[in-house]
């Protein structure tokens, strides 16, 4: 019999989560006997069919606008995204057959450029200067012009964001790891991952601590994540949820990144590395401390979007 697969927009929301937990505890091996009883996991995002952590909130957005009958009949999606949500988008919106219109800093890497044309969407470039910040600005301007024409997604506010994650990576986090996580970390952009994830983990177990990460200056080169003190906030954000946040060094995370190249054999995201970089700063505490964990982080996707980066020809 000859195996075939159905190119259905149902198919693609099917294979969306469920992604693997890869061990990363040789980055601690260093630290001896003192870290023994801990583990690094992160969470593999870049097995989702758009390749990265952002299918999950584009669905669960995608989805419930359908549902609400506030997309398709000639209605498109508009967003702002600094390129993962907008890959997800364009994505969901070709196999659903629904038009997409993003609006994205110009200085997004090539690749993401040439998965967005691929997929066909329409983009409405912003200024580098403005960061994420200006295609937010520029959406609301096309949203309030054009309210027939568009719906306006706004993932930086819209609550299936975060619910995405309290509906599917929390509780994935919770049965693969059979309820021993201590420590979740996730980096901040939207901050969807972050809040959706640690309330649904908290309710599990209060005892769990979450601790997001965000870049440690407005100035940085941490694609997708915010510095909160400088942008815009996302509606969504609740400092209050954190248990305590890290602020990552751009370079610290570029490192991270080679590193996991060159002596793991694994090729992650930016953001990715920035994570693991936490993972690690939190996994040297609890071996002072002598303490176990279980220390979990996502992985948002991998380093296929940033090849063209010249980081990765640096030597450490």
């Amino acid at each position: 019999m000859i195996t075939t697969v159905k190119l259905l927009g149902s198919t693609i929301l099917e294979r969306i989560g469920n992604t693997p937990l890869v061990r990363l505890d040789g980055l601690i091996t260093h630290l001896g006997e003192s870290a023994a009883g801990i583990q690094i996991l992160g969470k593999a995002e870049w097995t989702n069919p758009g390749g990265s952590v952002k299918d999950r909130a584009a669905s669960a957005i995608v989805a419930d606008a359908l549902k609400r009958g506030l997309l398709g009949n000639g209605k498109g999606l508009l967003d702002a995204t600094s390129g993962n949500t907008g890959i997800a988008y364009a994505m969901l919106g070709a196999a659903l057959q629904f038009p997409v219109t993003l609006c994205m800093p110009s200085n997004v890497s090539p690749e993401r450029k040439k998965y967005l044309a691929a997929y066909g969407a329409n983009i409405v470039w912003t200024s580098p200067a403005d960061g994420s910040d200006g295609a937010i600005r520029k959406a609301r301007e096309l949203a309030a012009s054009e309210p027939d024409l568009y719906y306006y997604a706004d993932q930086y506010s819209n609550d299936e964001n975060w619910r995405a994650h309290y509906r599917t990576t929390a509780n994935e986090i919770w049965q693969q790891t059979e309820g021993q996580v201590t420590h979740f970390i996730a980096g901040l952009g939207t901050s969807g991952t972050f809040m959706g994830t640690s309330r649904r983990l908290k309710e599990l177990n209060p005892e769990v601590r979450c601790i997001s990460m965000q870049p440690d200056s407005a100035f940085n080169g941490l694609e997708g994540l915010k510095h909160m003190a400088t942008a815009i906030v996302p509606r969504i954000y609740d400092p209050g949820l954190a248990d305590a946040n890290i602020d990552m060094d751009t370079e610290v995370a570029y490192r991270f990144a080679r590193t996991l190249g060159r002596q793991h054999g694994l090729l992650v995201g930016i953001s990715a590395a920035a994570a693991v970089a936490s993972a690690v700063q939190v996994a040297k505490q609890e071996a002072n401390a002598g303490r176990e964990a279980v220390i979990v982080t996502i992985l948002p996707d991998s380093a296929e979007k940033y090849m063209s980066d010249r980081f990765w020809q640096e030597q450490d």
